[in-house]
């Protein structure tokens, strides 16, 4: 599952209520925005913690990079976005659109990369389940009447059981979100319509915070209608406007709905693939752009989005490569998808994999593991978001984890968490996981601003966005330093995060507070100047 949070909480639903058609509102003042570059930032000259990017390229100056190749294994990607089309990745033994595998690996027209969710017709998956739904529904018929285990069966019933008590906490959690989310919905919709019937907007035209500024009204249920969205995207921040809101809540809605009624057929239907079965064969199509790409784009662009353009961002990394692989849905990931996508990357060449997906089960984490080592034997690094449930994942892991089946730590993977842009008690934030062994370090995640699909910009949280900052900066040191192997690179970003002791912070996903130290394996925020510092004094190790 994509692991970006938008700030748009079911909470807003016990805040607004409808009566006789009018409606009513009680709203906090929403916080201010921290600059859209705050993850850049500097804390001792900006006042922001942010990675102190523009010291980390005065450090580099004078020296020459090489280009690092970097995978996103992600929801797609606009190829078409003018902050990232420089900078795609080509496959140079593959001739577009010729409908020929002219490399002769098993992938036709995989130029730019590779949608393991596509099939015939150029159609894709783009709408899943959980992992927990679909294993419910494919176990329950031989499992659900038994009390105990039969002879031979023990492993596989101590796994329905997990499976069982995971698909009722997430039915559980459904149940209680759909109503609110669906009345919210309910009333963004209408509201939305008053507000853009005052501006005299048509109906493809959107309207942002500063737009809402120039609304005068005596008239009760506009002015309501004002104050709801007002609410609404000063909480998200930056560029948003109502038609990603709706958007992005509605994917949302539509991802509860996938729990209650879920489309266990889609997968078959549209690939034309076992995800149970992984016999080698090739499946797919080179689609990258789909209507959930945004998620892919601006994990892209927080890598590398082309530098001092005068356009879009700066990415943290100026000499990257993307290779764009699809094997995310709009719901949860299949891990024969996740193996074959890091097979692709490692295959052509990526050096740098990230990683903003997770789930909560995984029925073949064998296949998962055999594509981290796969990963390691080619001195590839692999970055993973932590995940947004505000919870300690060394209690409740996040899939993929970072022990291989037998608990044996994977040795080229980072897990990144998600801070916030003042050292005060919100720094580790609200929605990020935590876990002082799963998790290495944290990196900025809250309100961070990064390009999107058709020319937009979109500002978001997300343990999503903290990966990416954390990739680019490995990128980084691999282009000016490429002798270092995967290994240095972890050991780099590592010890680049000091430990943030003494800052007191909100726990994520309670009430109380603990010395932010505590909430990682570093207990620190990574720093791309530091980084550096340390790249530079290492011999390289790669083979």
């Amino acid at each position: 599952m994509k692991l970006r949070n938008y700030v748009l909480s079911s909470a807003l639903a016990g805040a607004l209520f409808m009566s006789t058609g009018a409606l009513a509102q009680t709203m906090p003042k929403p916080p201010a925005d921290p600059p859209k570059n705050w993850h850049t930032l500097d804390l001792k000259t900006d006042g922001y913690y942010g990675i102190s990017l523009k010291q980390a390229y005065q450090f580099l100056k004078g020296k020459k990079s090489k280009t690092v190749l970097v995978t996103t294994i992600d929801s797609g990607i606009d190829t078409a976005q003018k902050d990232l089309s420089s900078i795609l990745w080509v496959n140079p033994k593959e001739i577009p659109n010729n409908g020929k595998d002219d490399d002769g690996d098993g992938y036709i027209d995989d130029v730019h990369g590779w949608d393991f969710l596509g099939g015939k017709g150029g159609k894709v998956d783009v709408n899943e389940t959980t992992e927990e739904v679909r294993e419910y529904n494919r176990l329950k018929n031989q499992y659900l009447a038994a009390s105990q285990a039969t002879d031979g069966k023990q492993k596989e019933f101590a796994y329905w059981q997990k499976v069982k008590t995971t698909y009722d906490s997430t039915m559980s959690k459904t149940n209680r979100e759909l109503k609110d989310v669906s009345y919210e919905v309910n009333v963004l919709t209408i509201t939305n319509g008053y507000v853009k019937r005052e501006l005299k907007l048509k109906s493809d035209q959107t309207f942002t915070l500063a737009d809402l500024a120039k609304i005068q009204t005596t008239n009760d249920t506009v002015s309501q209608s004002k104050a709801v969205w007002e609410s609404v995207l000063g909480q998200i921040g930056g560029d948003s406007d109502n038609a990603k809101v709706l958007k992005d809540i509605g994917e949302y809605l539509a991802k509860l709905n996938a729990n209650i009624t879920p489309d266990l057929e889609a997968r078959a239907r549209i690939v034309g693939d076992d995800p149970n079965i992984r016999d080698g064969k090739p499946y797919g199509n080179n689609v990258l752009k789909n209507s959930d790409a945004s998620h892919g784009t601006g994990v892209a662009g927080l890598i590398g989005a082309v530098r001092n353009n005068g356009y879009g961002i700066d990415g943290v990394a100026d000499n990257v490569r993307i290779m764009s692989i699809k094997a995310v849905p709009n719901g949860d990931e299949y891990d024969k998808d996740i193996a074959n996508a890091i097979h692709y990357a490692v295959d052509h060449g990526a050096q740098i994999i990230n990683m903003s997906f997770g789930k909560k089960i995984s029925p073949h984490k064998e296949w998962v593991d055999e594509a981290f080592k796969y990963a390691a034997s080619k001195d590839v690094l692999l970055v993973k978001a932590s995940g947004n449930d505000g919870q300690d994942i060394d209690v409740d892991p996040e899939y993929p984890t970072g022990n291989y089946l037998n608990g044996t730590p994977v040795d080229n993977i980072i897990f990144v968490g998600a801070s916030g842009p003042k050292p005060d008690t919100s720094l580790a934030a609200s929605f990020s996981n935590y876990g002082k062994v799963g998790v290495d370090v944290f990196a900025p995640g809250a309100k961070v601003t990064s390009i999107d699909t058709d020319a937009e910009f979109n500002t978001a949280d997300g343990t999503s966005f903290s990966a990416p900052i954390v990739t680019g900066i490995a990128a980084l040191c691999l282009e000016y330093y490429p002798n270092l192997s995967s290994k240095q690179l972890k050991q780099i970003i590592l010890q680049c995060a000091n430990p943030v002791k003494g800052v007191m912070v909100v726990k994520p996903g309670g009430h109380t507070q603990v010395d932010f130290a505590t909430l990682s394996k570093t207990g620190g925020i990574v720093n791309a100047y530091r980084a550096l510092e340390i790249a530079s004094k290492m011999k390289g190790e790669r083979k």
